[in-house]
């Protein structure tokens, strides 16, 4: 079978070196232990064992032996010999004279280590291939890569690039096919017709079935709602939703969907009838649930953009409206009454026309009356509602969500919770209720009394839609029906009602771990996560630990100049001075700045790819197959990537005469390879990168990380943007979502309508980071914590330290009432209720383990715990669990400077990163302009890859800076290395006519700039 899924470089690079090993990895691969020691001090002369020693640890680095074995990186040479204490190295040569010799050496060293050929293991390889390909649907080049991991970490030599290929290329090909043959075989002739219809494109139209679906709505309107549920119900009528494709693992499912709805109906009409149907009935399914969650979150942006939120406007432009007669009013009853008050004290001879003559003499009776009625009219009953008033101009916007109300829950299926059910039963009855009060020719304005559900009818909404003037047994319909409504969203909302065929609005309890599935990972996760069954012990340290926190803090207050408490015993710590810079650092900042050489961002790209060699094989086609643009594919992946990263058109990156730069091609791979399924083992490659520098290591350990978000203006017409003045004055926008490491590179991100609050999300971007090292610690703003959040973070083996906001009003926890902690009693007035933890552990481990385990999103379990903004019992068993670590990091924060320097310079990182990529999405303002989430994604996704492959880029010619500076006898200092950002961006044009040309490198490096150099392009 053809192998023309690896380029030329990648094959070459086939059991070979490819490049100089890092410090890291000439550490951990070809250190000499003591038993390699023993087996290469059996032969004589130091070219001999120095040959035999080169021999034996290239085979465990690249898993071959090598035609010429002294065909390695000099630093590979001298960093054994100096482990053999061989002074001169250039002995080796001798080596390569005898090829019996090396044969002869490689063979005692396949017979000590028990090396095996590949033969041996072909079936065996052959299984694990085809497990990989049908639960992942990785591409090939991912996975040949891992098989060449799999090999060496098994013994097994590797084989010829072409072999081992083939076999990749075939067991993945099979796996496909048996794919596309099972979902065949799940159809009915009758569905095999109505699929293939779907690909055709009807009279008078002008495009396929398929293709009209696949378009939801992009307006918050009645009319549009009518549209997305009239939507699900064409969808639905295909009959595709109850074929049980749960054999199938989901990830292939997606696939093969993400190829349905993105492709373009006649080249899916091109492939076979196995694959189209498989790939139409994949599609379908996922356009079933897709369609409802378009629906559901259209109703929730009608709902609180549309209708709730200008309610609640316009009752304040209201209240602003008929304030000033208000207060006239006011004043004038000020008056009266102050008459009263001065008349009860003239004793009890005082009559009653004494006192109006009184009271007339300051004001007259009739303005006294009229003050009355002002006030009456404009100050709501003693027991209303605050929100009683909104709710009434909500009433009046009854026309809005009348179309759409009876196709509602006919439409889609719902389920409730106990608490959800009758705000559910109430809607279903609804569309019957309002026909019933037509066959009694009641008037459009009400609807009889005994047929609405008095259960759901509280708060104002009674005075409302009980009002005194309405003709006896009738209800105002209008107050009935935004009554149900209003509940049954805000049920919606935090999934006591939740949708059955949806994936984003599904009820998340039936998600959670239970029965045997939680039987069986149970002790597994526990283990990973280090949690006890059982959590007396776990909470005795955690109260002893924080008792010693208490006592070491409260000892040291006195001492402290930062911290103090004041006469309520609350706590204020002082504003952290920032660290002056020394002029070392500033010089060296400048002298760096100046020797980076100037580069177009697609070359920096282009140089990225040509370093990682993994990051251009990520893009992968979204058919499934290999990739059918063999020349020059890179160049018109680096111009999509620009093209989104810097948010312009194609126009400035199109060459005509170039055939990787016309517009169809740039269009054609940018529909076909760019998605979030590439761009994650794509930043994976570059985030591997990064780790192995230097420069990036003295930075971090990559266990660190901050989460944090960008905000974008979206100006067009998209139910997936959200208000808010703040950030977006009069407009909507989306927030990207992003977690960033101490070595300066994004891990992952997440894309969010408008800007909630981060702690609903930030263990769902920790989960779904791309590739690195798992952080340990995990850094946010003041609006990513909750004590639920700090919680599940350091349940599931994590550190939170947030920005504290309003220290002054935190209340810490403890778990003795009794304990003296001096000037700290007064904050410390929480007590732990380590009742509740105990009464709901069972619980908290099962939802930590659904987390950890993916079967579960966090932030749909947050929304669970919490009741209007109150935790459920469950809920407050995790939020107290919560208060022990967020005490314990509030009496940190205020005792230690270097913590508090610490999650500064994160967080000044992370602004820098964001600073960063303002920079480069210059184009249209800046502004985010797709209407659906995955246009979004699809660029948000762009623009970080690109982030990255700066910031690699940057932090390789920096550390190449560094040594040249190291060489030419300039101090360089550590400390200031550490404070060193990898954002620098003068030297990278973003602007004009971009060029793709890659000079030929010779595979190094740039030339650097001479920084003294006068520099009439620096601005």
């Amino acid at each position: 079978m053809p192998v023309e899924f690896l380029s030329d470089e990648q094959a070459a690079a086939h059991g070979r070196f490819t490049s100089a090993p890092t410090r890291t990895e000439l550490e951990r691969h070809f250190f000499l232990d003591d038993a390699d020691r023993r087996l290469v001090a059996k032969r004589r002369g130091d070219h001999n064992r120095l040959g035999f020693a080169l021999q034996l640890v290239t085979v465990r680095f690249v898993g071959a032996f090598l035609a010429d074995p002294v065909d390695v990186p000099i630093g590979v040479v001298d960093y054994v010999a100096d482990q053999l204490d061989i002074a001169d190295a250039s002995c080796v040569k001798q080596y390569a004279q005898r090829a019996g010799t090396h044969r002869e050496h490689a063979g005692e060293i396949r017979r000590a280590y028990g090396l095996r050929d590949f033969a041996e293991a072909e079936d065996a390889l052959a299984v694990w291939v085809t497990d990989r390909a049908w639960t992942t649907g990785d591409g090939p080049t991912a996975i040949f890569t891992d098989a060449t991991a799999w090999l060496r970490e098994h013994g097994v030599l590797l084989p010829g690039v072409s072999t081992l290929a083939r076999l990749v290329a075939r067991v993945r090909q099979e796996t496909y096919e048996r794919l596309w043959q099972l979902l065949h075989d799940l159809l009915s002739t009758q569905q095999r017709l109505i699929l293939n219809v779907l690909l055709e494109v009807p009279p008078g139209a002008r495009v396929s079935e398929l293709e009209r679906l696949r378009k939801g709505s992009t307006k918050a309107s009645g009319p549009a709602m009518v549209k997305a549920l009239e939507r699900v119900v064409e969808i639905a009528s295909v009959g595709m939703g109850g074929i049980d494709t749960s054999a199938i693992p989901p990830r292939r499912l997606a696939e093969l969907a993400r190829y349905g709805l993105t492709g373009k109906a006649p080249a899916i009409k091109r492939h076979p009838p196995v694959r189209r149907l498989a790939t139409l009935l994949a599609t379908v399914q996922v356009l079933e649930a897709k369609a409802i969650d378009d629906a559901l979150e259209l109703l929730d942006v009608l709902m609180t953009g549309q209708l709730l939120a200008r309610a609640e406007r316009e009752s304040a432009k209201e209240k602003l409206r008929t304030y000033p007669r208000f207060s006239r009013a006011s004043a004038t009853l000020a008056l009266a009454v102050e008459v009263l008050l001065e008349a009860s004290e003239y004793g009890e001879d005082l009559t009653l026309e004494q006192v109006w003559e009184s009271i007339d003499a300051v004001v007259p009776r009739g303005q006294l009356r009229a003050a009355v009625e002002a006030v009456t009219d404009a100050a709501p009953p003693p027991d209303a509602d605050p929100d009683g008033q909104w709710r009434a101009l909500l009433t009046e916007k009854i026309a809005v969500v009348r179309s759409f109300l009876p196709l509602l829950t006919s439409a889609i299926a719902f389920g409730a919770t106990a608490e959800g059910e009758p705000a559910l039963e109430a809607m279903r009855a609804l569309p019957t209720l309002i026909n019933r009060a037509g066959r009694r020719k009641i008037k459009a304005a009400y609807l009889p009394a005994d047929g609405i559900a008095e259960e759901v009818v509280t708060g104002e909404w009674k005075r409302l839609v009980h009002r005194k003037d309405l003709p006896e047994g009738l209800v105002d319909r209008a107050a009935y029906v935004f009554c149900v409504l209003e509940k049954f969203h805000r049920l919606l909302r935090r999934r006591d009602i939740y949708a059955l065929g949806s994936s984003r609005w599904s009820d998340p309890r039936a998600h959670l771990l239970a029965g045997q599935a939680w039987q069986a990972a149970k002790g597994p996760v526990l283990n990973t996560l280090g949690l006890p069954e059982d959590p007396e012990p776990l909470l005795a340290a955690h109260a002893a630990a924080l008792d010693e926190a208490y006592t070491d803090v409260a000892g040291r207050l006195t001492d402290q100049t930062a911290v103090s408490v004041d006469a309520e015993g609350r706590l204020h710590l002082a504003h952290l001075e920032a660290v002056e810079e020394p002029p070392g650092l500033i010089d060296l900042r400048k002298r760096l700045q100046g020797m980076l050489p100037r580069v177009d961002l697609p070359e920096l790209i282009l140089e990225v790819m040509s370093w990682r060699p993994g990051f251009t094989a990520a893009f992968t086609p979204v058919s499934g197959g290999a990739a059918r643009l063999e020349s020059d594919l890179h160049v018109t992946i680096a111009a999509c990537l620009t093209a989104h990263a810097l948010n312009i058109t194609y126009a400035p990156i199109i060459s005509p005469g170039v055939a990787a730069l016309t517009r169809d091609r740039i269009s054609h791979v940018d529909q076909t390879y760019l998605r979030p399924e590439t761009y994650s083992p794509a930043n994976a490659s570059l985030i591997e990168g990064q780790a192995g520098i230097g420069l990036a290591q003295a930075w971090g350990g990559g266990l660190v990380a901050a989460i944090d978000g960008v905000r974008f203006v979206v100006p067009v017409p998209t139910i997936c943007a959200r208000p808010n003045p703040k950030y977006f004055g009069r407009r909507r926008g989306a927030q990207w979502l992003n977690m960033i490491n101490d070595q300066g590179v994004g891990l992952g991100a997440k894309v969010l309508s408008g800007t909630p609050r981060d702690s609903l999300h930030v263990i769902d971007v920790l989960y779904g980071r791309d590739g690195g090292r798992a952080p340990e610690v995990i850094i946010t703003d003041a609006g990513s914590y909750s004590d639920i959040v700090f919680a599940l973070i350091h349940l599931l083996g994590r550190k939170f330290r947030p920005v504290l906001a309003d220290l002054p009003d935190h209340k810490l926890w403890r778990f003795d009432p009794g304990a003296d902690y001096g000037p700290l009693n007064t904050a410390a007035r929480g007590k732990i209720d380590t009742v509740a933890i105990r009464r709901h552990w069972d619980d908290i481990l099962r939802i930590v383990a659904s987390i950890h385990t993916g079967a579960v999103r966090a932030h749909d379990v947050i929304r669970m715990l919490q009741r209007e903004g109150h935790p459920t019992p469950l809920g407050n068993a995790l939020a107290h669990y919560g208060r022990i670590f967020k005490s314990l990091h509030v009496l940190t924060y205020v005792d230690d400077e270097p913590y508090r320097r610490d999650i500064k310079a994160m967080r000044n990182l992370q602004e820098g990163r964001h600073d960063l990529a303002k920079h480069l999405f210059h184009g249209r303002k800046g502004e985010l302009r797709h209407a659906y989430q995955t246009g979004m994604e699809d660029q948000l996704g762009a623009l970080g890859l690109v982030l990255n492959c700066v910031v690699l880029w940057n932090t390789v010619y920096l550390d190449t800076a560094l040594q040249t500076l190291r060489a030419q006898g300039h101090h360089v200092a550590d400390e200031d290395v550490v404070r060193l950002s990898p954002f620098m961006r003068r030297h990278i044009n973003v602007h004009g006519h971009y060029s793709f040309h890659l000079p030929d490198l010779g595979g190094g490096r740039r030339a650097l700039r001479d920084p003294d150099a006068a520099d009439t392009e620096e601005s």
